[in-house]
């Protein structure tokens, strides 16, 4: 690994594109990498996050360190962050040096670590997520909800619809219903995909993530994927087809057995996950 030069202080970090064609960072697709280099862009992320004083970031994917930059100029106490591309290495180190080693770099790939033994709380996580696994990722997150303070992410447009999207529309789905049970979820604003290096073939948007102090409504994760998971694989069948398994008796719950899943609020839900056993 070729050793690169030792800036002192941030101001002295070289352009982005020039650490790339320095260090021959193209985007792997097999990485889903899409780098962020315009500077305005990448802050503005970061101030999405909010006040970053005395809070540890954990990055996921930073790539040539765009964001990672930002992050830094934002004020996190500490940035962690998780690549498993080794080529990037030299360019975060380059970060790390101009702002006091700050930057701590975690070779891994981020659905294989926890982040409660990556650094103390208070963590937040902000990342450009690579596209092949944000949705997986960010299921692993919310069911350990509690380690985090916040999130910041960029997603596929679609996908950030769905997070956010309400009963009877056509986005409101099992993710919609698991992730505003656990969190307030907000779109921030949208990024076109000729901002990104090499372009996407989708719109992006920046959503946030913020834990509730209690969930919704009471129910475990569990029963509550069970029934979310079966109601919107069958999603254009009445409820009493599919949740014909579980005997629910509708009455009872004051829950229609005609209506269709995307009818049905997260409180619904919840109400009748609490009728499954464990």
């Amino acid at each position: 690994m070729t050793e690169p030069t030792a800036p002192g202080r941030p101001e002295d970090l070289p352009p982005l594109r020039d650490v790339i064609a320095r260090l021959s960072l193209r985007a792997k697709k097999s990485f889903g990498q899409n780098f962020l280099l315009d500077l305005n862009l990448t802050q503005r992320i970061a101030g999405a996050a909010g006040s970053l004083k005395g809070v540890n970031v954990i990055e996921i994917g930073p790539g040539p360190g765009g964001l990672t930059r930002a992050l830094m100029m934002q004020g996190a106490e500490r940035i962690y962050a998780v690549e498993r591309d080794f080529r990037c290495i030299d360019a975060i180190n380059e970060i790390s040096r101009a702002y006091e080693n700050r930057v701590q770099i975690i070779e891994a790939d981020a659905l294989d670590i926890n982040l409660a033994d990556i650094c103390p709380a208070p963590r937040i996580i902000v990342a450009n997520l690579p596209y092949n696994v944000a949705t997986p990722l960010l299921i692993k997150w919310l069911k350990n909800i509690a380690e985090i303070d916040g999130m910041t992410l960029m997603f596929q447009k679609e996908v950030a619809d769905r997070l956010t999207a309400l009963p009877r529309t056509k986005a409101y789905g099992r993710l919609s219903v698991m992730s505003q049970w656990l969190c307030h979820v907000r779109q921030e604003f949208n990024v076109a995909k000729e901002a990104f290096t090499p372009p996407p073939k989708v719109t992006s948007t920046v959503v946030t993530l913020m834990p509730r102090k209690q969930p919704l409504a009471p129910a475990t994760w569990s029963a509550l994927e069970k029934v979310t998971a079966a109601a919107f694989n069958q999603r254009r069948k009445m409820l009493r087809a599919s949740l014909k398994s579980f005997n629910f008796d509708f009455d009872a719950l004051a829950i229609k057995e005609t209506a269709r899943a995307e009818e049905l609020s997260i409180e619904d839900f919840c109400r009748l996950a609490r009728e499954l056993p464990g």
